[in-house]
């Protein structure tokens, strides 16, 4: 009976050894086929859109670092003319949470024109968001921006989604307390995205009438 058992046991071990293993080499993959796609500002090249990813945002109307370092990226490459519109994508699935707004207000207070930013309510994920840009809001070549360590699943699933996409990262500071659970999160996420993206490409949560990015970004106002 102890045989049995330590068999079992020994055989459990190699299980979970071996899962792990799996995991660290899908997420090394995904990282080295977004990494491809990364380039500085000032090579990125002319696009249709620059895709802001979104990230928390509190309460009183203020957005996190990392969102708020995402949107200077972002603001930055629309001022060098990498593209004519900017596109942010995030969680506003509750009227009491809402991203995008606040990311279009961050940007407008720039002096960027309101019709020049356009809102997806619905980018719930990051594939979500990917998918909606191009079937929503009929993106073809997109510069995406987020933090590095997202932006190469970002690139992944985008490329794999039939866009031209490139990515600048947004890494202006550094983020105490957040980054070691952010890194472990995306090692999950990446597998996860690997076979969403590569395998089974689902439609999500929700699509919609088509709101080409080159008319008028007013046109996803909500308020």
């Amino acid at each position: 009976m102890r045989r049995r058992m330590k068999g079992f046991l020994f055989c459990l071990s190699a299980l979970a050894v071996a899962a792990v293993i799996y995991a660290l080499i899908v997420s090394h993959y995904v990282q080295q086929e977004g990494k491809k796609y990364i380039v500085e500002a000032q090579d990125a090249p002319q696009a249709d859109a620059i895709l802001v990813l979104g990230a928390r945002v509190f309460s009183n109307g203020n957005v996190s670092l990392m969102l708020r370092d995402r949107l200077t990226v972002g603001y930055e490459l629309y001022q060098e003319k990498k593209a004519a519109k900017i596109l942010v994508s995030g969680d506003h699935g509750q009227k009491e949470y809402d991203e995008v707004n606040t990311m279009k207000n961050f940007l407008k207070e720039k002096d960027i024109p309101s019709e020049d930013i356009f809102m997806d309510h619905a980018g719930f994920s990051t594939y979500e968001s990917l998918y909606r840009a191009r079937d929503i809001f009929q993106v073809k070549k997109v510069i995406i921006v987020t933090q590095e360590y997202h932006l190469m699943r970002a690139l992944f699933i985008a490329r794999e989604l039939g866009l031209e996409a490139y990515g600048v990262p947004s890494d202006k500071h550094i983020y105490h307390g957040v980054m070691l659970r952010s890194e472990l999160r995306e090692i999950a996420a990446r597998n996860k995205d690997f076979f969403t993206a590569k395998l089974i490409k689902p439609k999500p949560t929700y699509l919609g009438e088509v709101i080409p990015v080159t008319g008028d970004g007013r046109a996803t106002d909500d308020q």
